[in-house]
């Protein structure tokens, strides 16, 4: 009978299944894992399958019980509802194979009630990693959403105190305070084009032009050189070959190559340099923004993720600049690398395919 099956081969079918698990292209198992998912779940089928042979109801409360618990452990692992799915699967696999095996005879009943008591494990566990998960992202967007409302609210504050003081006429508009005032402008312009910009790439909306790559680099550093001068950096651009053409979202990729060139303005203390460079490589063009930054911590770990804890003495922002500008990038078949020089600054390189026919649309007449 197959209790007396899982009773005998039980500890077989564990190990067979911490193989498929360990096997598997996502985080390794645990002992909590295989203690409230396989050995638990064995033993609750084994006593379901004697019950039945003895004529006894079937309670699956214990099944559902322990599959909730286990549904919680794996999304604290990061398992997603697939490997959920999987986790179970395989306990009925090596189960199966070991049944094929060893040529032992297992009646249709107790196959059903085995596949009974799979269903009702994986069910439980797939809705309370779901539930917990759900409520997780309810969470983190409240968090998101109380940020950006936050730092929005700091920088129209700064911004009205300045321009009081220069409406008073107490101070010159070209002084300090309409620097302070300039900052805060232009920062509540980049983070609103950033928060844009992640909704369009979000929603996965481009809207792609044949472009020239000249024309496209003018306008992102008429912009650049007003931030430069609001924080006191000097800022050079090199000139820009006229034949290159790019087939992007102009506003899109402006935004990447913006956030970091803002990044770079923010971390380059005042009098340092930033320097932009555009080439090309082959079929590619690459856009570089070099800071004098001093370098990166080692421990300061992906600068690149959206809400990351903020460097160096200016604690503004919220670290979405660098995220979007990573995802806008890729968006347009390239990528974003990061040279570290500790002690000196950091080179962002961003990697766009040229245009395939190096060819401007002709004007409409």
């Amino acid at each position: 009978m197959l209790h007396e099956f899982l009773s005998v081969h039980r500890a077989e079918i564990i190990t067979r299944t911490r193989e498929k698990l360990t096997d598997r292209p996502w985080p390794l198992t645990s002992s909590s894992e295989l203690e409230n998912g396989v050995s638990l779940f064995l033993n609750q089928v084994s006593r379901a399958l004697e019950s039945d042979a003895e004529g006894m109801p079937i309670s699956e409360t214990a099944i559902a019980a322990s599959a909730t618990l286990h549904g919680g452990e794996l999304l604290s692992m990061g398992f997603n509802l697939s490997q959920v799915v999987h986790d179970y699967g395989d306990v009925c696999q090596a189960l199966t194979e070991l049944v094929i095996e060893r040529q032992a005879v297992i009646t249709a009943r107790e196959f059903h009630l085995l596949n009974r008591c799979l269903d009702s494990a994986i069910a439980e566990a797939v809705t309370e990693h779901a539930r917990l998960a759900t409520l997780a992202r309810a969470s983190e967007q409240t968090e998101r959403t109380a940020q950006l409302a936050h730092e929005i609210r700091d920088l129209l504050n700064t911004a009205v105190v300045a321009f009081d003081a220069l409406k008073r006429g107490s101070v010159a508009i070209n002084g300090s305070t309409g620097a302070v005032l300039g900052r805060s402008l232009t920062a509540l312009r980049d983070l609103i084009s950033s928060m844009t910009s992640d909704i369009r790439l979000t929603a996965n909306h481009q809207h792609r032009d044949r472009i020239s790559a000249r024309s496209f680099c003018d306008g992102i550093t008429q912009a650049a050189r007003l931030n430069a001068d609001y924080r006191g950096v000097e800022f050079t651009a090199h000139p820009v070959a006229p034949e290159l053409v790019l087939d992007v979202d102009a506003q899109l990729l402006a935004s990447a190559v913006t956030n970091l060139l803002n990044n770079a303005f923010k971390f380059t203390r005042a009098g340092g340099h930033v320097v932009l460079r555009t080439f090309q490589q082959g079929d590619r063009f690459r856009i570089e923004v070099e800071d004098e930054c001093g370098g990166i911590p080692e421990h300061q770990g992906d600068l690149f993720r959206p809400f990351t804890e903020r460097r160096g003495s200016d604690r503004s922002g919220l670290g979405l600049g660098l995220s979007v500008a990573r995802k806008a990038v890729a968006a347009h078949g390239g990528e974003i690398r990061l040279q570290n020089f500790p002690g000196h600054g950091c080179v962002y390189i961003v990697d766009i395919p040229l245009a395939a026919e190096k060819r401007l649309p002709l004007p409409v007449a």
